[in-house]
């Protein structure tokens, strides 16, 4: 079993050398400012790679920002994503940041 900190008190641990490489290809991505998709099925850990990934990456020291975009309904991605200004839209009563500026 290999055991690679994640972040914090988080840790992740695996024992198959198709996880190896998912971990050498963060290590070798995170220095970089390509973008990275994470795909895989629900209970995968895509997050808790997307985690190691920021936290070996230049931003490390900005907001780790998760989103489930499958839990979040079509009609809202949008302002979920992007935000939106109070009256944009009939129930917008405040300002809301989107993601993207949350995540500086």
């Amino acid at each position: 079993m290999t055991e690679i900190e994640v972040s914090g008190d988080r840790k992740l641990i695996y024992n198959s050398p198709a996880m190896q490489r998912v971990i050498d290809d963060v290590k070798l991505f995170a220095p970089s400012d390509m973008p990275v998709v994470i795909t895989g099925s629900n209970g995968t850990g895509k997050e808790n790679i997307a985690r190691l990934l920021h936290c070996n990456s230049k931003r490390k020291n900005e907001p780790f920002v998760a989103i489930n975009c499958a839990a979040i309904s079509p009609n809202l991605i949008e302002s979920e994503l992007f935000g939106h200004e109070k009256g944009a839209f009939t129930g917008a009563t405040s300002q809301h940041p989107g993601k993207f500026e949350q995540a500086g």
